[in-house]
């Protein structure tokens, strides 16, 4: 690999080494000679449903970097450079605390919600009509796309779960009136930006980028599971619902409808739950050796029960 990485970036590497952390994709320390640090982002050998590829995600970076979002550059986009088949790239490395339980009791984390609504307002100003981008979710309206996606995810579990049944029955039969469209990190929380003295460095992990309603990130930052232990902090653990709602409306200029939030975070949950189980799948069909995988299923359980409670206390009133 380090051969091919050296010839295709023409750097003078003096070390290469794998990263921990990542729960889909793979991700290597990159040390030049000289000192400099990148990260070397591959594709895995199995992904989560709904996850694209380096190839695609590359364009995806520069679009929201275009628009002021703060992510790291990405650069060298080249196949092969870690296996045979598999899409990769180098990021410039970011220095930060990326870990949740450590970000929502970090010293900065009190300037997080307005700095993080504002690069959530610079992605969503990426849309069809600034960008031509390798993405879904153009065809249909994005609150029915993400009910289908989540009823194929649900479908192919190994075995049924009633709570995912009946919280998706619920979200069938109460989609939001279509908004606008625009470019949907997909996975925008906590654990997935990377904070430091002056609060938010660097935006983290595209792979579940697409077209759709950008409360889908509003509500997804608002899931239970990326509150590290500050349930009274919806908004990522960091903060409460009516300020990252102000915040980000002041942001991008847009409305936010808690109603449609408290949908896409229902959402949220059931796709979450789902993939938990795939994580568990991964490493049992021996596409990956982190025995941490096996863990994650069980939170299944945890992301049904949430889905129902969401469902049975309604949309908050702010």
């Amino acid at each position: 690999m380090e051969q091919r990485l050296a010839e295709h970036t023409r750097l003078d590497l003096a070390e290469v080494r794998p990263l921990g952390g990542g729960a889909c994709q793979e991700n290597f320390r990159v040390t030049t000679a000289e000192g400099a640090r990148f990260v070397l982002r591959s594709d895995a050998r199995q992904s989560l449903p709904g996850s694209i590829g380096r190839k695609q995600e590359y364009p995806v970076i520069a679009a929201a970097r275009e628009m002021g979002t703060p992510t790291p550059e990405a650069s060298h986009l080249g196949e092969g450079l870690v296996r045979e088949g598999a899409w990769a790239y180098l990021l410039d490395w970011v220095d930060g605390e990326a870990i949740g339980s450590r970000v929502v009791k970090h010293p900065a984390r009190e300037q997080l919600p307005e700095q993080l609504a504002q690069a959530l307002a610079a992605i969503h100003r990426v849309n069809p009509g600034t960008h031509e981008l390798p993405l879904s979710g153009l065809e249909v309206d994005p609150a029915q796309a993400a009910v289908g996606f989540v009823r194929e995810m649900v479908d192919a579990l190994p075995e049924a779960n009633a709570g995912l049944e009946l919280a998706l029955l619920w979200a069938s039969e109460n989609l939001p009136e279509p908004g606008p469209v625009t470019l949907v990190h997909g996975d925008f929380r906590t654990g997935n930006f990377l904070v430091g003295d002056g609060g938010l460095n660097a935006v983290l992990d595209w792979e579940f980028a697409h077209w759709g309603d950008p409360l889908d990130d509003v509500g997804w930052l608002c899931v239970r599971d990326w509150r590290f232990g500050k349930v009274a902090l919806p908004a990522g653990g960091l903060a409460t619902r009516e300020r990252f709602y102000r915040a980000y409306a002041q942001a991008s200029e847009h409305d936010v409808d808690p109603s449609v939030v408290h949908f896409w975070e229902i959402i949220g949950n059931l796709r979450w739950g789902a993939a938990a189980v795939y994580q568990g799948e991964r490493y049992l069909q021996g596409k990956t050796s982190d025995l941490e995988m096996l863990a994650i299923p069980r939170r299944v359980c945890e992301m049904a029960f949430e889905a129902l409670r969401l469902i049975e206390l309604g949309p908050p009133e702010l």
